[in-house]
């Protein structure tokens, strides 16, 4: 397109190609709204090709009883997955676990389980880690 077919106009200007200005840019342009968007560089040439590429529900807010924002970000991952198949797909992990493993305390999960178990200190069941899991896999609705 030539400089005089171009729109002088728009309804959205992004500043940034990384993951989150390509996200809104493509949210905003799926909206119907026209929309530019401005790079330095290649698109996610600086933090976004530095980062691991994975979208998560945010499995770590569990421990801060943040459950709608964990529900909505699994909603979102969904939604990625659904719209994205060529590019995004689920992956396995394995999750460590040895009973002597310490993790942080100052949750509010972690300040409960030592009034409740104080002889835990700092440790999490086995029990507490299989049903935060459990919750994460429900919570979003899962299809994919």
């Amino acid at each position: 397109m030539s400089p005089k077919e171009q729109k002088s106009e728009v309804d959205l200007f992004v500043v940034g190609g990384g993951i989150n200005g390509c996200g809104i840019a493509r949210d905003a342009a799926g909206r119907g709204l026209s929309v530019a968007l401005a790079e330095m560089n290649d698109l996610a040439s600086a933090t976004s090709s530095a980062s691991t590429k994975l979208f998560h529900g945010g499995l770590r807010y569990l421990e801060f009883f943040e459950v709608r924002l964990v529900r909505e970000a699994l909603k979102e991952r969904e939604t990625l997955l659904r719209a994205m198949p060529h590019i995004s797909w689920p992956m396995r992990f394995v999750l460590p676990y040895h009973k002597d493993m310490r993790f942080e305390g100052n949750t509010p999960t972690s300040k409960i389980l030592s009034l409740v178990m104080p002889w835990m200190r700092g440790r999490r069941p086995a029990w507490l880690i299989r049903f935060g899991l459990f919750l994460y896999d429900h919570l979003g609705g899962r299809k994919i």
